[in-house]
């Protein structure tokens, strides 16, 4: 679907007011929202890291939350002792 008309949805113009900044990027998640590969697309931008637009349904901003919840995830399961089974 993001490949089609679109597209630009996905990515700010420069110099693009907040106000239409946010507007566009809730109409892109609406579309993410319906495709059939969301969470692929997801994570292809969570692991590139792709640093503009929406992927997945994630603005960059969120992405980088995401991101940063991850590297504490794995830094707290590394500080924390093997559990017996």
């Amino acid at each position: 679907m993001c490949r089609r008309d679109e597209a630009g949805l996905f990515f700010a113009p420069s110099k693009e007011p907040t106000a239409a900044r946010l507007s566009r990027e809730e109409a892109a998640k609406r579309v993410c929202a319906r495709c059939p590969v969301m969470v692929e697309c997801r994570e292809h931008a969570l692991l590139q890291p792709e640093p503009y637009g929406v992927w997945g349904g994630l603005t960059a901003a969120e992405r980088r939350v995401v991101l940063a919840r991850r590297r504490r995830r794995e830094i707290e399961l590394k500080k924390s002792p093997a559990r017996a089974p």
